[in-house]
């Protein structure tokens, strides 16, 4: 499945700063209706990520009910993306 989406960047602090964007309530509903067909465990999800010309193999990960979209310095630095920078996400799931 294929989704694009706009959302906003924010940075959560732990030993490493780690950026993501949390996925909007349509992706939310897909993603928990076929969970069992989609994750490897945990609940994570495996994804291809793209925003801007940088594509990144990544895995969604649940969080308080919703997905957050993990975006890889590999992503970021070529896209130039920070901490509340609105970015257009294109996400691919599933075979």
């Amino acid at each position: 499945m294929n989704w694009e989406f706009e959302g906003e960047v924010f940075q959560w602090r732990g030993p490493a700063p780690y950026f993501f964007v949390a996925t909007p309530a349509h992706v939310d509903d897909f993603l928990h209706a076929h969970l069992g067909e989609l994750t490897y465990g945990w609940g994570v999800i495996p994804a291809r990520v793209r925003v801007g010309d940088t594509e990144v193999t990544t895995s969604l990960i649940p969080r308080d009910g919703v997905y957050l979209v993990p975006l890889k310095v590999a992503l970021r630095r070529p896209e130039g993306i920070d901490d509340g920078d609105a970015v257009r996400i294109s996400l691919r799931v599933g075979s």
